[in-house]
């Protein structure tokens, strides 16, 4: 499967927008809904052994011993560019916590506040404690790859017909979002950033589920069957073709959309270069009136004048035309 005819993952618009973002920022994390669901991480005794050693001695470096200090000595020597940046890479609050500490327990040493030194310490060990934990601990994405394992659907959830089919789904999809008239507004009455992703997501739940039938069907070897197991099969055969030809017609209907966008955005791109005819006609108008007689002038004036209304007519045509074709996917989901 090329590019071309690879989908992108669909999520399921139920899922939550933070998790959709964990998500899709973390593809490489998905797992197929055709596939077992990940489980959780499992941790070697090595590993264990590593970070009984590692988390107290990072700990311990950073929370007691002046390890903020030293980093940046570090970071200086090597002649570093963004030497801030590689500092705070913790973050403010742990960086001040970790350049301060050192300096406050020699004062309090100084002036023979011993225990309030010692617990200071201990405060800054269990602090640092904490966020080596948070760190090691399984990634958000991670986890909402498991948790929302089936809510989602990639590439591999796809034979090549239905690849083809939502490839062209998304393309529609893409074409409407990215038209001019959805990004001022004109086509709101359909409300796309909802209607849409939920077609998206019905339709790629039907290929998908296309694409695990004929995958059963391959499996069951279909040549070996005798001529009165295949007669009884072709039902499932018929009723498959037929939910293929509505889909289809459900992803026409989106193209249908989006062309009816794409004409729309011509009308409105004439319409924007018309806006600025008021202005344009006085230029022209002082150009012609010093050329020619005023009669022929005023011909001409009108003849903008029209070319304009003309040009306002056909973008409310074609913006209906788009906004009819937009309620229709609307109540095909409702």
């Amino acid at each position: 499967m090329n590019e071309e005819s690879r989908p992108r993952p669909v999520f399921d618009p139920g899922i939550p927008g933070d998790d959709r973002a964990l998500l899709a920022a973390a593809p490489g994390r998905l797992v197929a809904a055709c596939m077992d669901a990940p489980g959780p991480p499992r941790l070697r005794p090595a590993t264990v052994a590593a970070r009984l050693v590692w988390i107290p001695v990072f700990a311990f470096f950073y929370g007691v011993l002046p390890g903020g200090w030293l980093r940046v000595f570090f970071l200086a020597s090597l002649d570093e560019d963004d030497l801030m940046g590689g500092a705070t890479r913790w973050g403010r609050l742990p960086v001040l916590a970790m350049m301060l500490t050192p300096a406050l327990q020699v004062l309090l040493l100084l002036l023979g506040q011993t225990d309030a030194a010692i617990v200071l310490a201990a405060v800054s060990f269990t602090g640092w404690v904490a966020g080596a934990l948070r760190h090691v601990r399984e990634p958000a994405a991670a986890r909402a790859a498991r948790a929302h394992h089936g809510s989602y659907l990639l590439p591999g959830d796809f034979d090549r017909p239905a690849a083809r089919l939502l490839v062209r789904a998304q393309r529609a999809i893409d074409a409407v979002l990215g038209s001019q008239t959805h990004g001022a507004g004109l086509l709101d009455d359909v409300n796309n950033t909802v209607v849409l992703p939920r077609q998206e997501w019905a339709i790629a739940g039907a290929l998908a589920e296309h694409t695990r039938l004929r995958r059963e069907r391959r499996g069951q070897q279909p040549e070996r069957l005798s001529p009165r197991v295949r007669a009884l099969l072709e039902p499932q055969d018929r009723a498959l073709e037929l939910s293929v030809r509505s889909v289809t017609a459900r992803i026409e209907a989106l193209e249908g959309y989006a062309h009816r966008a794409r004409e729309a955005d011509d009308a409105y791109h004439e319409s924007r270069v018309l806006q600025g005819l008021p202005e344009q006609n006085a230029r022209y108008r002082d150009l012609i009136a010093s050329t020619v007689g005023d009669e022929m002038a005023g011909a001409e004036i009108r003849g903008m004048a029209d070319d304009a209304l003309r040009a306002e007519r056909a973008l409310r045509d074609r913006v209906a035309g788009a906004l009819r074709a937009g309620h229709e996917l609307r109540l095909s989901v409702e």
